[in-house]
């Protein structure tokens, strides 16, 4: 058993962001502090509050002070986000939402410099998707601000230097369709040094890494002590792959759902990746490859049921498979296998709460198989996060797919993820499945129905 047996978890999602402590011995999490993570529509564009986080994150590391004092703490959070720092640590220009469209108004000047995705494995992406073109955009519409810019930072290491003062980048982030990273090479791209910005990035670090102590001013904000390691940090989505990584033999396959749903095979069949259907390679906590597909199912989910779950009946559920009640991609055009294609609800949209609420989680399932033979994935699916508890989801996915679905414990694994980081790569996490759920004879005319649908 590793030293570390209690860590705190900062979790930044897209959609909400939280503190968590999670107990090694057991793999189980309390959350402490959560809050929306909210985008400031402000000048000079539309940016995360930072400062906001900021806040709730002491407050949590507080309450944790106060109740049980964590070994470690660790940082993980979305991609596609980064920041620029002055020569005094502070913001050289506010974090971007990746979801504007200030970026698409230097795409042409940006195409000429971008690596092609056999180097890098990230395919061009909208609005500031690809951190690159992000930091191409802020050079350009603010070069005086870029010119004060002394270090780049991925995301979840710009809070880590917030804790402990020490600057790095790592690869997960590097590596989540930024353009700044070769898998292959696991070096920067060539887009680094066309733009002269290797000497402004941090060194690159494991995400298990320790980074150093908190500073002494955080210390005595929370009450915890100084010497209380901050580990360097990963992407979200691999977060929740990491665990899998050190307790299962590949090819397996693990299916992040939150407001993006991001599909990872390990060991599966090689194919040659698509990026125009939103293929991509991610990296590992290792520093491997990852082949990867993803759409943006967890909003297209709350866009069309809303915040609050529905428990349908098995009446309505067998409705949608016999009628069948089909929805045809896509929602969310920006992302995806289908980006092209307008949704249709066939033969029309659900009267029923219930229904609905089958016939989009089908919807969802349908995507995520298309997700999985796009990567050539192999093995049992993992499904992480809160699509997990989605019954509907992992049944229809399972026969779909054609394979065992294993859903996991708890709502999210990419706090329990990141805490693992903190064990070191030797230790070996017991087994948090919950649900297993294999392919229904009854429900295979369903896919069938979709893809034709589909085309």
């Amino acid at each position: 058993m590793s030293k570390v047996r209690i860590v705190a978890v900062i979790d930044i999602g897209k959609s909400n962001a939280k503190v968590a402590l999670v107990d090694l011995s057991t793999l189980e999490e309390t959350v402490v502090a959560r809050t929306a993570n909210s985008v400031d529509n402000s000048d000079p564009y539309p940016h995360f509050d930072t400062d906001r986080l900021w806040a709730v994150m002491l407050d949590g590391l507080a309450e944790l002070g106060r109740l049980t004092r964590p070994d470690a703490i660790v940082v993980t959070t979305h991609g596609a986000s980064g920041v620029l720092l002055a020569a005094d640590g502070s913001l050289a220009l506010p974090m971007l939402d990746y979801e504007h469209s200030g970026p698409e108004t230097t795409l042409a000047d940006y195409d000429l410099l971008r690596p092609n995705f056999a180097e890098t494995g990230s395919p061009r992406l909208p609005g500031g998707l690809n951190l690159g073109a992000q930091f191409f955009w802020q050079s350009r519409a603010f070069p005086a601000d870029f010119q004060r810019v002394a270090t780049i930072l991925t995301y979840p290491q710009y809070w880590a230097f917030r804790l402990c003062g020490a600057a790095a980048n790592e690869a997960t982030s590097l590596g989540a369709h930024t353009d700044l990273w070769n898998p292959q090479k696991r070096d920067f791209s060539g887009l680094v040094d066309r733009l002269d910005w290797r000497k402004k990035l941090a060194p690159v670090r494991k995400a298990g890494d320790r980074l150093g102590g908190l500073l002494p001013e955080i210390a005595e904000k929370t009450g915890l002590a100084a010497d209380t390691p901050v580990y360097c940090g990963i992407h979200d989505s691999n977060a929740s792959l990491y665990p899998h990584l050190l307790s299962r033999k590949a090819p397996l396959t693990v299916v992040s759902t939150g407001t993006w749903i991001i599909v990872m095979s390990v060991g599966g069949e090689r194919q040659v990746l698509d990026p125009a259907r939103d293929t991509l390679i991610n990296v590992n906590a290792f520093g491997d490859p990852v082949p990867s597909a993803r759409f943006m199912g967890g909003r297209e989910f709350s866009l069309l049921i809303g915040d609050k779950g529905v428990d349908p009946s098995q009446a309505e559920i067998e409705t949608v498979l016999k009628t069948p009640v089909l929805l045809t991609p896509s929602i969310d055009r920006g992302s995806g296998p289908f980006q092209h294609r307008k949704a249709e609800w066939l033969p029309a949209e659900p009267s029923s709460p219930g229904a609905r609420f089958a016939a989009v989680s089908f919807y969802l399932a349908m995507m995520t198989a298309s997700c999985l033979d796009l990567i050539g994935a192999q093995g049992d699916t993992i499904v992480e996060g809160p699509f997990g508890q989605n019954r509907c989801f992992i049944r229809m996915l399972a026969s779909a797919s054609g394979r065992r679905v294993v859903a996991s414990k708890g709502s999210t694994g990419t706090s329990i993820g990141a805490a693992l980081l903190c064990a070191g790569p030797d230790f070996k996490p017991t087994d948090g499945m919950e649900t297993v759920i294999v392919p229904e004879p009854k429900w295979l005319s369903y896919p069938a129905h979709w893809r034709q649908a589909v085309g």
